[in-house]
């Protein structure tokens, strides 16, 4: 019997996601052109193998069923967005220089609020969620990534992945539509040109509305009452106006490191997470052309900070994350007014205590494999390595 080929179709897709539902009301009209841009590049460009399409068809109709269930949550619950998201901590910076480490130590604090992994994937209660007992999509985002690690073990030296754990909520803005989630699974740079282009803030409205679900459900389950959110994602490097017009109050912690020795390493994991879902891939182009958005990205945020908005921001260099996290972290605290005391010093030891990095294994790559070369690096990121690596202050 001839195989079937995945359909990729979005008529079809939403019409799945309605008879699963059993709900109409996908929301916000802005995510249609999106997706359909999105699925003409999955058809076109992608080269995608058969595990890639049906990865990316339950992927979109995973997003629409989603979408559909949120609506329906915010029509018998209009209270879900009256939820205040106030003075949010967004960390921000090149892929590869310590947000993660960051964002984790810092969400380990009792009174922040982080978007775990299962949340970002998951942002909708299953139906029959109660509230009262063990959130049912913790379960199903473990088996998740197991098969991710199990599909591309290299993926756990390169990025850690806990299902439990914060993580980036660019998964959040996945839900619109409007992020480059899809091109870490896919390389279509046509697509991403495509979005690039486009006017972000609808995305940054739909990632608001999920934060206060989110947070909503968060009181619900009786995680406390955090008394901010602290974000994590690169991707907002490349829109720090939206991030900034969607969040007016948010304060933006953002990590430095040579791109040297980060830009290659991303592509190492952009490759990774790519090749098992096409029928074949450039490691080389995947990697270059993650190093000219990361660069176009770079230079958003330094014209924006440039632009009368230096105030939001408070750098922290990798070197240091390493040596003194916990005096950076306090250094931060004081920046955006918040009292670093001994329960929250306390809460990020432990958590640092159990997430060592000596325990995962480690990340081996060279330049020259992803078509780099130390100048070539060097000329690329010239204006950024002139300003926030070769005159890193020293304290």
């Amino acid at each position: 019997m001839a195989n079937t080929v995945v359909s990729l179709d979005a008529d079809l897709l939403r019409q799945q996601a309605r008879a699963e539902t059993g709900l109409e009301d996908f929301g916000d009209e802005s995510h249609v052109d999106a997706m359909q841009h999105l699925l003409d590049a999955l058809n076109t460009e992608a080269n995608l193998n058969e595990a890639g399409r049906a990865m990316f068809a339950g992927r979109i109709r995973n997003i629409l069923v989603c979408r559909l269930r949120a609506e329906d949550w915010f029509r018998r619950h209009p209270e879900i967005l009256e939820e205040e998201i106030r003075a949010p901590l967004a960390i921000v910076g090149l892929p590869r220089t310590g947000t993660t480490m960051m964002h984790r130590t810092i969400g380990a604090d009792h009174r922040m609020y982080a978007p775990l992994w299962y949340e970002v994937r998951y942002p909708v209660p299953f139906p029959g969620t109660d509230f009262n007992g063990i959130d049912p999509r913790i379960a199903v985002a473990e088996a998740e990534v197991a098969a991710m690690l199990e599909a591309s073990p290299e993926l756990a030296s390169i990025h850690p992945m806990d299902a439990r754990g914060p993580d980036e909520d660019i998964m959040l803005l996945e839900q619109s539509f409007f992020s480059g989630v899809p091109e870490s699974f896919a390389h279509m740079p046509s697509y991403g040109a495509w979005l690039d282009r486009q006017d972000q803030r609808p995305g940054y409205r739909y990632l608001k509305r999920l934060l206060q679900f989110l947070q909503w459900q968060k009181k619900r389950f009786g995680q406390g009452s955090g008394e901010r959110w602290v974000l994590k994602a690169p991707h907002h490097l490349r829109y720090p106006a939206a991030l900034c017009e969607t969040f007016p109050d948010v304060s933006i912690l953002q990590t430095h490191r040579d791109p040297v020795q980060t830009i290659p390493s991303y592509g190492s994991m952009m490759h990774a997470l790519i090749s098992p879902l096409a029928n074949a891939s450039d490691k080389a182009a995947i990697a270059q052309h993650w190093a000219g958005h990361w660069d176009r990205a770079m230079r958003a945020t330094m014209q924006f900070r440039d632009a009368g908005h230096e105030h939001r921001f408070l750098d922290v260099w990798y070197q240091d994350t390493v040596a003194k996290p916990l005096e950076e972290i306090r250094r931060l605290y004081d920046f955006i007014g918040m009292p670093f005391t001994e329960e929250a010093r306390a809460e990020m030891e432990k958590w640092r205590d159990l997430n060592r990095r000596e325990e995962r294994p480690s990340h081996q790559y060279t330049l020259e494999e992803y078509g780099f070369t130390e100048q070539g690096l060097k000329k690329s990121f010239h204006e950024y390595r002139e300003r926030y690596i070769l005159a890193r202050p020293t304290r």
